[in-house]
């Protein structure tokens, strides 16, 4: 396989990934173990329940957020410990995810075709400690339609890609390795397993 990219997996990850790629003219191909029946993979079953910060869905319940509580609420959860080694990329990244759920993340879902309900719940609700795990506040956004909602863009585009050249899937294929060279992932290797036609959630 030749591509400019190797995405691993046809989950919500995978497919969003795939999404920013194919969109900015990218040659993609997507390895995923499962059958075409479960593009998606396991946030297809889910709630659909999306963290973001500050949000008019909780200015309307009264909650008051903030990106500098949700850092903080982050902070206590993930206890960082090795801020001049391991943890310095985990402290980037989640310090980078939790200003895009503050700003356009909102907006990107909505760009997107996803909306959520009007009220917003409290999962990992923690033990109300700015500083301690968990949420200090409720942020759980609903989409409506739940997990099926927020795939449904997404693998919608990556076949609408596919119909373009742009995308191949290459399901029933297992990634065992990566390929490394000077440091760098090159490709990957892996197992053909045998064709599969079951139905989305059945065993294959």
């Amino acid at each position: 396989m030749d591509a400019d990219v190797v995405v691993v997996g046809a989950g919500l990850a995978g497919l969003v990934a795939t999404h920013e790629l194919a969109s900015r003219g990218k040659r993609v191909v997507i390895v995923d173990q499962e059958n075409a029946a479960n593009l998606g993979g396991q946030a297809f079953w889910s709630f659909g329940g999306l963290f973001l910060v500050d949000s008019p869905e909780q200015r309307r319940m009264g909650v008051k957020d903030s990106p500098e509580l949700a850092w903080n609420d982050w902070r206590g959860s993930a206890a960082f410990d090795r801020l001049d080694d391991e943890d310095v990329w985990a402290v980037k990244w989640a310090r980078a995810y939790v200003d895009f759920a503050a700003g356009e993340k909102r907006s990107w879902l909505l760009g997107h075709g996803i909306s959520f309900l009007p009220t917003v719940g409290w999962a990992e609700r923690g033990d109300l400690r700015a500083d301690g795990h968990g949420n200090s506040v409720p942020r759980f956004h609903v989409a409506w339609g739940t997990g099926t909602g927020v795939v449904e863009p997404f693998v919608n585009s990556a076949l609408a890609a596919a119909s373009r050249g742009l995308v191949t899937f290459r399901h029933r294929h297992r990634v065992d390795e990566l390929l490394i060279s000077d440091g760098r992932a090159t490709g990957v290797r892996g197992t053909v397993l045998a064709p599969d036609d079951a139905p989305r959630g059945a065993p294959s």
